[in-house]
């Protein structure tokens, strides 16, 4: 059995934008989702989910398309984690050669699904990773961040970037515009993450911003003005400005609002964050619910989230200097 384990992530600019081959700046969190794999030569999958928020399942299938997992679990919640690992082991079976393997595989995550931290590109880094090495080969980490972008563009029907992945891949600061993908310096960055307990439709959310887009000029000069903030973001890390960083994220937030990715939670606890004086603060992934990131170095936001109404969880995230590690 080999065991990998791999990052979330934030979005300190660039949500949305980056689809539009602007450029977008995530840094990966110290909250991971680590995956065990066994080989099995009967061809089947069996996969175990420990939480994913979900309520933790059992699946085991065949290596026929048609065969469905027999589970007492809504399909909706079942689709979700299992969509991600299967695309997972096809990229496995493909770079190993062997068409016909089966696995078993076991999910652990403290990352929520669905909120805008990364968790479907960490469970599936994570499971390439491991998969692989129990079949005797070991990916760099820039094929393994393709190999995961691929299943994750296959699986949101050509509306991934590979941000998640890549940082997911390579832990750290990254910045990523279109197929270009390098890691950045980051000061410490001091992170406080709230999290309203939902999670938004990814790609419904991506279609509206497409829709508005194409049907006015000036949500496409948003979605332009976007990739502004992100450059002068950069410049701003670089300069390890943290209120630089907090005052150009507070922007980012505002263009992501009238793009109509917010929502009522996230915008509560963005401005619960702002009157506790963070440096600044946004929504981070495909929004519609999920979570926030805010810069503060005090305990004053992180509190005044806890107290905030729609606010489920606030916690304090340290930047993640290491992408996929190899536990086992």
């Amino acid at each position: 059995m080999t065991r990998s384990s791999a990052p979330g992530k934030v979005y300190l600019f660039g949500e949305h934008a980056v689809v539009y081959g602007e450029p977008a700046v995530p840094c990966a969190i110290e909250r991971r989702a680590r995956v065990d794999a066994r080989r099995r030569d009967d061809g089947k999958l069996r996969v175990n989910s420990e939480d994913l928020s979900l309520n933790g399942f059992t699946v085991e299938y065949g290596a026929n398309p048609d065969d469905q997992p027999d589970v007492d679990v809504p399909q909706s919640l079942v689709s979700a984690a299992m969509g991600y690992v299967d695309g997972a082991i096809e990229q496995v079976r493909e770079v190993t050669g062997e068409a016909d393997v089966g696995f078993d595989v076991t999910i652990e995550s403290d990352i929520p699904l669905g909120a805008g931290l990364g968790s479907s590109a960490a469970v599936v880094v994570a499971a390439i990773d491991a998969a692989t090495r129990e079949l005797g080969v070991t990916l760099d980490t820039d094929e393994l961040a393709e190999r995961a972008f691929q299943t994750e563009y296959a699986v949101q029907d050509g509306q991934a970037s590979r941000a998640d992945t890549f940082c997911s891949a390579t832990g750290g600061a990254v910045r990523v515009e279109g197929d270009d993908c390098r890691s950045i310096e980051a000061p410490d960055l001091p992170i406080v993450i709230g999290f309203d307990g939902g999670a938004g439709d990814t790609g419904e959310l991506v279609a509206g911003v497409r829709g508005l887009r194409e049907e006015y000029e000036f949500a496409a000069d948003t979605v332009e003005a976007i990739g502004d903030v992100v450059r002068n973001g950069e410049q701003a890390l670089a300069d390890g400005d943290i209120e630089e960083l907090g005052r150009l994220m507070d922007f980012n937030h505002g263009l992501l609002a009238a793009l109509g990715v917010s929502s009522r939670s996230l915008d509560a606890m963005v401005w619960a964050a702002r009157d506790a004086e963070a440096y600044g603060a946004k929504l981070t992934g495909a929004g519609g619910g999920g979570c926030i990131v805010a810069l503060d170095p005090t305990d004053e936001t992180e509190t005044a989230l806890s107290f905030t109404p729609g606010c489920e969880e606030a916690f304090r995230a340290e930047l993640a200097e290491e992408g996929v590690k190899r536990l086992e």
